[in-house]
């Protein structure tokens, strides 16, 4: 059978049946856990970890994550990497649960006769009604990749680095209504390097996150994470809103450290892009090329600005574009349409002694 098709058998197969396949053992507390990209997948490991340990006293009883969709370059229908995993480790398709909304009456239904005591969330990319929420009997917790109260949102990752904070790190909260309001049950913070990219830093923040939540199991489990969860300061809440595909676009007039952010947080997706003219003086031709900037640098020599400000430079395996605020930015690696990433040297070179010109 068609592992997208599945994933989709809670919607038309007859619930009891479904459940008398799926009863967790009595012996464990059954754990619902909900995520579906890539960065999930490592929560989702530590906790059938955990486990699998002799001495654990939860089961994963269940997966819930988005619907199929088209990914890849061969744009084919695949189920969610999370879902993708949970195969693999052998979970029965009928445990796994893709609804189109999290509030759907048919997906509750079933989950209610699962009767969880934990939800766990990371990076599902659902919002879950109060109908879900009343669901667990010990609540529903999320790994969130940044200290709450900053940075609720759907990007606070790529947020906080198009920031340039120096510091940030990951919560494990209490999930409530509002958006990413709940009590902090504990939370890790760490040092930022100013050339890490959004993929990794991400990775990382999810990867502490589930040892975290790993080490917190027991005091949520036995209710003593409630009485010491932490209550977010509203006052000090910041946003991290989803990113727009039209931000991708890098405009000179900024600063280059402005710039330099903007395209370590939106490395993966949606990348940034700036437009650039070759010339080529000899016949006088000029030729509008569009770049994906995939690695960059703050310039530390204001020497290579004198001169014309519009013209791009090379120097020591960079593309120096001239900045705003009297600042420059390094390109080590860029992309044209359709093409792989290369170096700048490898890209000069090509150029064949034709101008670079921003736009």
């Amino acid at each position: 059978m068609n592992s997208a098709l599945m994933l989709r058998r809670f919607i038309c197969v007859n619930a009891s049946a479904t459940l008398s396949s799926a009863a967790p053992s009595p012996k464990k507390k059954p754990l619902i856990f909900l995520g579906s990209p890539q960065v999930s997948v490592t929560v989702l490991e530590a906790l059938f970890d955990a486990s699998s340990a002799p001495n654990s006293s939860f089961e994963v009883a269940g997966i819930v994550t988005q619907p199929p969709a088209r990914r890849d370059r061969g744009r084919k229908v695949l189920p969610s990497p999370v879902a993708q995993y949970a195969l693999e480790k052998g979970l029965p398709s009928d445990l796994i649960f893709s609804p189109e909304k999290a509030g759907d009456e048919a997906f509750l239904s079933i989950l209610r006769d699962l009767q969880p005591e934990l939800c766990v969330t990371a990076a599902y990319g659902n919002i879950l009604p109060t109908n879900f929420l009343n669901i667990p009997l010990h609540g529903t917790v999320n790994i969130h990749p940044s200290l709450l109260p900053l940075y609720r949102g759907a990007a606070p990752v790529q947020r906080a680095l198009q920031d340039g904070v120096r510091e940030t790190g990951v919560s494990l909260a209490f999930t409530v209504r509002k958006l990413d309001a709940g009590a902090v049950i504990a939370s890790r913070s760490f040092q930022v390097d100013d050339q890490i990219k959004a993929p990794e830093l991400l990775s990382l923040l999810f990867s502490e996150g589930s040892k975290l939540l790993i080490q917190e199991l027991p005091s949520i489990f036995d209710g003593s994470a409630k009485s010491k969860a932490v209550p977010q300061d509203d006052s000090k809440a910041t946003l991290a809103p989803k990113i727009a595909p039209d931000e991708a676009w890098l405009s000179f007039d900024q600063e280059a450290f402005v710039l330099h952010n903007k395209v370590r947080a939106f490395a993966g997706w949606p990348g940034t892009r700036a437009k650039v003219l070759v010339l080529d003086d000899k016949s006088g031709q000029q030729n509008e090329l569009e770049l994906k900037i995939i690695t960059t640098r703050v310039c530390q020599s204001t020497e290579v600005l004198n001169g014309e400000q519009d013209y791009v430079t090379f120097k020591k395996g960079s593309l120096v574009f001239p900045c705003g605020g009297g600042t420059a930015l390094e390109v080590l690696e860029v992309q044209l349409p359709g093409k792989k990433a290369i170096d700048a040297t490898a890209f000069w070179n090509g150029l064949r002694g034709q101008k670079l010109k921003k736009l």
